[in-house]
């Protein structure tokens, strides 16, 4: 692996950014909604679409994630090329995302989003991601993946690494 690491530039986080990578789960104004219970709740519908792959099936689970200091080095990316993966932060934080488009992994391709903390990311099959990137503090994240019958994760080191930073607010 190279010593010299390549700058990654953290962008904010948007649907029509993320479209190569999957989708993005928040209850926004795009979204369909409407009323239900006695119009005492506001439905989001149908925020992204969740594929368990052929003998599959989804399963909910929380994944508490660490937070990591920044400038944090980018060395490795993973895929799950047999099903969607879905994250939303139930604590409220940001979060960073770092992805590349599906098939062999182009490390010139990474991209790296910085999510809010009311905004969630469902991967879609293959798309290349980094392992969970909390800030500020630990983090709780609901997630709804593909449980087995076979294993769903590739993992490939970078030939180089990335330094992934915050750019500070003008």
């Amino acid at each position: 692996m190279s010593a010299a690491r390549v700058p990654l530039r953290v962008e904010p986080l948007s649907r029509e950014a993320f479209v190569p990578f999957g989708e993005v789960i928040e209850a926004g104004t795009t979204a369909d909604q409407f009323a239900i219970n006695g119009g005492t709740s506001q439905r989001f519908h149908d925020l992204a679409t969740l594929e368990p792959g052929t003998e599959g099936r989804l399963i909910v689970s929380i994944f508490r994630a660490q937070p990591r200091a920044l400038p944090f080095p980018v060395r490795m990316l993973e895929r799950h090329p047999k099903a969607s993966q879905a994250f939303m932060p139930l604590s409220g934080r940001p979060f960073l995302v770092v992805v590349a488009p599906a098939g062999a992994l182009d490390p010139g391709a990474i991209r790296a989003f910085l999510a809010q903390g009311t905004q969630g990311v469902n991967f879609a099959p293959g798309t290349w991601h980094h392992p969970l990137l909390a800030l500020e503090s630990v983090s709780d994240f609901l997630v709804i993946d593909r449980d087995r019958p076979e294993e769903n994760c590739d993992e490939q080191v970078l030939p180089q690494e990335f330094s992934l930073a915050l750019e500070p607010a003008c």
